[in-house]
């Protein structure tokens, strides 16, 4: 079956082509009010209704050509939502387009939207609000089609309070002020390339900008922004190795968000518009995440998963093209010690997740399985694995890339599953047909824990953190004194992390060992945050007591769901603070992310 399991809509009845959205943003209500008006297609002979996916929305009146139409909602399902049905006035011929006008208000909880009091913002004086879409969240702020199947392009007109800014993921057209009230203005939006609903966002709140490239900007609070312009300095050089690998860059611009803590992703790749995690300030993970968002702008974006099952069509070609970036910054040595990370993280990921877990499968089922539920490392390092294997087994670096940059050109604009892409390898490597019916498919896509083969990795970067965590693993109470500050001396901070990482795949070190870690090494003091969310993780299975509030704090001072929700699982499986884990995540929990709460609450099996 082709249909998405994670949307009630029909494209192959009829498909939405573009949007025209006019609302209000309400902080008081905390809603978003107003009328999203689609261009349909009919894709069949005698059309008379058309499905649309909504979750907690309100619908007022829906107009067809400007009739008004009859509507109705369906059954609600625990994550899909709603299914919205509108009865069309007239019948549609199989190519006809109509415009179908639907009123709607989005509720103060939906799945979409964070709304910030001025308490909870760095300035401290206005609120602020950002939507975060992916997976299937975009019907929790309007109806809509609510596939990656299906793209539109879209305008928007979006009312706010005057002293605010509001951003979306488009081109920015100007602003006027609000004809029907003096305190509020009007910002205009267009967005001409067609994307899937799950890349319209929407920020609002006193944002500044600073021109940091050709085609950049970096917008924040004024607070941040300054520091924000200096460390994301390097995107234009960033962007122009991304357009020599995967060819033009279509989208015209490319700033830089940078949103509240409580985000819960380290970026989002919204068109024109990057969200980031101001977690990046402090971590030399920059560069990753930056070169990641990039690279979405061709693998993603422009060619996108059909449904959610073939997630890692977008994640691991990402991967893959963040690495290629980096080996291009930082040398082929660094992209393989990289690599080597990845396959790492995807060894941890599947011991969490259990070795027959579907979900750990690369094109799982998603029947009646939440998306945000299933999101893992999977699709990320099984795909990149799968790629770096391949290029492996095909001739290079370079004859992959050519690959990519076809791959690329040839599904530019579209959404196609796992079959079109492997079709298309086979096509363009048609004198390696024999190389590639060797490849154990079935194994690679629908097997679930690690993959049938593990790539070759240069281990010259890597040598360093396995014989150090080795000397750490290996230790007895006597050999404690042999270690010193020295061990660090020629590690970058990369290397730090992936030493951590190597001994967090063992089983937790003794509380002796920890402590004397703290002693030589000083890891308390380092704020860089993939490194102290890797040693907190440490201290916390070590069961040493020390580390308990330093692993709180870290888990509500910030909400990016990879550091949130291992923390809080860790202090949840540590008996001494079990309860204090859950007090402190009941306390925080109106302030989080709806998706961040809702899945550390079942973490902690307070979701009852």
């Amino acid at each position: 079956a082709m249909a998405d399991p994670c949307s009630f809509a029909s494209p192959a009845c009829c498909r939405t082509r573009h949007l025209y959205l006019r609302c209000r943003v309400d902080f008081g209500a905390r809603a978003l009010r107003g009328t999203a008006a689609f261009t349909a297609r009919a894709e069949r002979e005698a059309l008379r209704c058309l499905v649309l996916d909504t979750r907690d929305v309100q619908v007022f009146k829906v107009t067809v050509n400007g009739q008004d139409a009859k509507f109705g909602f369906g059954e609600k399902h625990s994550f899909k939502g709603t299914p919205l049905e509108i009865t069309l006035p007239f019948e549609l011929r199989r190519g006809q387009e109509a415009i179908v006008e639907i009123s709607f208000e989005s509720s103060p909880k939906s799945s979409a939207l964070q709304w910030f009091t001025p308490e909870q913002t760095s300035g401290k004086k206005h609120p602020f609000l950002f939507s975060q879409c992916q997976a299937t969240h975009c019907r929790a702020i309007f109806p809509c089609q609510d596939t990656p199947a299906v793209k539109v392009t879209y305008h928007a007109e979006i009312s706010v309070p005057k002293e605010l800014v509001a951003l979306m993921s488009a081109n920015r057209d100007g602003e006027m002020p609000d004809p029907e009230d003096s305190s509020r203005k009007i910002y205009l939006f267009s967005q001409d390339v067609p994307i899937p609903c799950y890349l319209v966002a929407l920020v609002v709140g006193a944002l500044e900008s600073r021109k940091i490239g050709p085609r950049t900007l970096v917008w924040a609070e004024k607070e941040l922004v300054d520091k924000s312009a200096y460390e994301f300095a390097e995107a234009e050089a960033m962007l122009k190795t991304a357009e020599d690998l995967a060819g033009p860059y279509v989208w015209g611009q490319y700033d830089l968000l940078v949103l509240p803590p409580s985000f819960p992703y380290g970026g989002m790749e919204n068109p024109c518009l990057t969200f980031v995690t101001p977690t990046l300030l402090v971590s030399v993970k920059l560069i990753k995440v930056i070169a990641h968002e990039i690279s979405h702008s061709w693998t993603g974006n422009l060619v996108t998963n059909k449904t959610w099952e073939h997630f890692w069509l977008n994640e691991g070609h990402t991967v893959y093209l963040e690495r290629r970036i980096g080996g291009q910054l930082f040398g082929e040595q660094f992209r393989h010690f990289k690599a080597l990370g990845g396959w790492r993280e995807l060894q941890n990921t599947i011991n969490t997740l259990g070795e027959k877990n579907p979900v750990t499968n690369l094109v799982p089922d998603l029947s009646d399985v939440d998306p945000d539920a299933a999101y893992s490392s999977v699709p990320y390092e099984k795909g990149f694995a799968l790629l770096f294997y391949l290029e492996q087994l095909l001739g290079g670096p370079d004859v992959f890339i050519g690959f990519l940059k076809a791959y690329i050109q040839q599904f530019a604009y579209k959404s196609i599953v796992t079959e079109d892409w492997k079709k298309f390898l086979y096509s363009y490597f048609k004198d390696k047909v024999d190389i590639l019916d060797k490849v154990d498919w079935n194994s690679w896509f629908h097997a679930p824990g690690m993959p049938p083969v593990m790539p070759t990795y240069d281990m010259t970067l890597a040598n360093a953190c396995v014989a150090l965590s080795q000397r750490w693993i290996q230790a007895k109470e006597s050999d404690l004194g042999s270690f010193s500050s020295a061990d660090l001396k020629e590690m970058s901070s990369h290397q730090l992390i992936e030493f951590l990482a190597l001994l967090l795949l063992e089983p937790p070190l003794p509380v002796s060992h920890v402590k004397r870690m703290q002693q030589v090494y000083d890891f308390n003091a380092l704020h860089n945050s993939e490194i102290r969310f890797r040693w907190l993780r440490l201290c916390i299975r070590s069961k040493w007591e020390e580390a308990i509030p330093l692993a709180l704090k870290m888990a509500t001072d910030q909400g990016r769901m990879k550091f949130t929700r291992p923390l809080f699982r860790d202090l949840y499986n540590f008996d001494k603070c079990r309860d204090l884990a859950v007090k402190t995540f009941l306390e925080h929990r109106a302030s989080m992310h709806p998706v961040t709460s809702m899945l550390v609450a079942k973490d902690l099996n307070q979701d009852q």
